[in-house]
């Protein structure tokens, strides 16, 4: 019961702490590349933390896997970056083709955790699953790194509410999932 507390509090926190990143500004006081590896160290803590910290492992484990890929419905955020582009305000290179394939992700993360299916069948599809959205998220931190490289103007976009969410709690979140559901769907056996 202490463990699920701890953990629902520093959840809280983390999520006020990105509020309060984009709302103060914060993000802007920081170079363009330094989104990305800001991204990837958010993403490492929950992840260490998982990997190092039995108490913290058995809880998350307990967690229905089915419950963590619905978590990744939440990419249908990538809509609204869409709108964004449209309305001129965020840069092509930033939204395409990564917005699309995350869509195509959240969109997939409902059949794989909803579907009828045997327990085989089911940690297969995880798994597939799993693979095609953390190599998205990849390649779309990949795109940040180089867009923060050759137009460090583009990213600016990724230091104001509520779009700062994504580089300060959202990415983060989803790749630290990502690799959750890889070390357990390694762990159990397919069938």
């Amino acid at each position: 019961m202490a463990v699920s507390l701890l953990i629902r509090v520093l959840f809280w926190l983390w999520f006020g702490a990105a509020l309060a990143a984009g709302h103060f500004l914060v993000l802007q006081r920081v170079s363009a590349l330094a989104l990305p590896a800001l991204t990837l160290f958010l993403a490492a803590l929950p992840v260490l933390a998982y990997l190092r910290i039995g108490a913290i492992r058995s809880w998350v484990d307990a967690v229905d896997l089915r419950a963590l890929v619905l978590l990744h419905v939440t990419r249908l955020a990538a809509i609204y970056l869409l709108v964004l582009h449209q309305r001129g305000e965020m840069p092509r290179a930033l939204v395409m083709p990564g917005a699309l394939g995350e869509i195509i992700v959240a969109v997939m993360a409902l059949p794989v955790a909803l579907a009828p299916l045997a327990d085989a069948a089911r940690h297969r599809a995880i798994v597939i699953w799993n693979v095609v959205g953390l190599v998205g998220l990849l390649l779309a931190q990949l795109n940040a790194v180089r867009l923060a490289l050759a137009a460090p103007a583009d990213v600016r976009v990724l230091t104001t509410l509520p779009v700062s969410l994504l580089p300060t709690f959202l990415v983060p979140l989803l790749l630290a999932t990502h690799v959750v559901i890889l070390a357990r769907t390694r762990r159990a056996p397919s069938s």
